[in-house]
């Protein structure tokens, strides 16, 4: 198999600092963590960071945070070099349930995405139908979201997010209640978007380890110090980053089904049961 050649360029989205308090309770405490451009000589090559975390250790807040959505109490979260906050809408949102306005059609929806960005009504019609070929939805364009299989229901919420957003996207639990086939599938599709540009960069917020280390090339596990009683303290923050480029785990077609990559997963799992 061979590791393949990469380099890392530019800082595409950077975690500085960031703390979050509640009446004085913290949820975050001095979090840090940065995506970089992974550069592979002749070839187009997104990031995916799978953001691992057991339930209440604060993955919701800080996904918040990444979006522009909340404000922490100190750091901030930087995208594309700009040395300001991000802003709503800079990092694009693809929440569980996919949501769409129900009264529209596909075209209506994603057209309403795409004029955020777009000079004129021509232009954004021309990308709109330029990604739902790429996605292979040219043929549900005037649907209504409710006539949408689960899948295709995916695909436009993300198409919608990249309109908006054009390079960041979050996306929450996307492998949730999902059987064998569609899961990989949603796989397939993740690595599909973050390869259509180089400075694509998907996050997604799981709890399912496997499916995580399937398509990432980075892993964050999220989770809290203990004292020295033994005992969890408040405030969460980035305790282990996993490079699967570095351990030749990621961008091999059929890795998931080598011992070595059983033998990671089993570790990171083990490590998500300590947090």
């Amino acid at each position: 198999m061979g590791n393949t050649a990469y380099s890392l360029g530019k800082t595409l989205l950077k975690v500085e600092s960031v703390t979050l308090e509640y009446d004085g309770r913290p949820i975050l405490k001095n979090v840090n963590a940065e995506v970089r451009d992974v550069i592979v000589p002749g070839r187009i090559q997104g990031q995916v960071v799978g953001f691992l975390g057991p339930s209440g250790c604060g993955k919701t807040s800080l996904f918040r945070i990444i979006a522009g959505l909340n404000e922490p109490t100190s750091g901030r979260v930087t995208v594309n070099g700009l040395d300001r906050p991000v802003r709503a809408g800079e990092v694009g949102v693809v929440a569980q349930s996919y949501p769409l306005f129900e009264h529209r059609t596909v075209m209506s929806n994603l057209m309403l995405a795409a004029q955020q960005k777009e000079s004129s009504a021509s232009a954004a019609k021309d990308k709109v139908m330029s990604y739902l070929r790429e996605f292979e939805l040219e043929d549900k364009y005037n649907l209504y979201p409710a006539q949408l299989s689960g899948g295709q229901r995916q695909r436009c919420a993300i198409i919608q997010q990249i309109l908006c957003s054009e390079h960041f996207l979050l996306m929450d639990e996307p492998f949730s209640g999902l059987d064998l086939l569609m899961l990989e599938k949603t796989c397939e599709l993740i690595a599909k978007v973050a390869n259509m540009d180089e400075l694509n960069t998907i996050i997604v917020v799981t709890h399912d380890v496997t499916a995580a280390c399937s398509v990432a090339d980075h892993i964050w596990l999220m989770g809290r110090d203990t004292d020295a009683a033994g005992n969890k303290v408040p405030g969460s923050r980035i305790m282990k980053e996993y490079n699967l480029i570095d351990m030749d785990l990621c961008w091999h077609p059929g890795i998931i089904t080598s011992s070595k990559f059983t033998e990671f997963v089993r570790e990171v799992k083990e490590d998500f049961r300590k947090l």
